[in-house]
């Protein structure tokens, strides 16, 4: 998967590889983000973690994560289920 970074430091993600992590088409994961049904956060490592980013995709109850060295470059990544808003275990 290759990542890139706009002038502004933000993450560029291609559709169409993030479709395929959740088994969708381009298309189809397109229309869901029109629908306000994907969101995505970033979050920067500190202390010994410092330079590293981890990037997270929700869709549902799915959710991908990729953790990004210093150079920007994929070291790890999963696709995991999450439960919903508001269970209580």
């Amino acid at each position: 998967m290759y990542i890139e970074r706009d002038p502004n430091g933000d993450f560029i993600l291609e559709s169409g590889d993030i479709a395929d992590r959740f088994g969708l088409s381009r298309e189809e994961f397109r229309r869901r983000i029109h629908q306000g049904l994907v969101t995505s956060t970033v979050e920067r490592g500190e202390a010994e973690d410092i330079g590293t980013c981890r990037l997270s995709v929700r869709l549902g109850n799915r959710m991908w994560r990729a953790v990004l060295n210093n150079e920007g470059v994929v070291q790890n990544e999963a696709v995991t289920f999450v439960r919903g808003r508001g269970h209580t275990p």
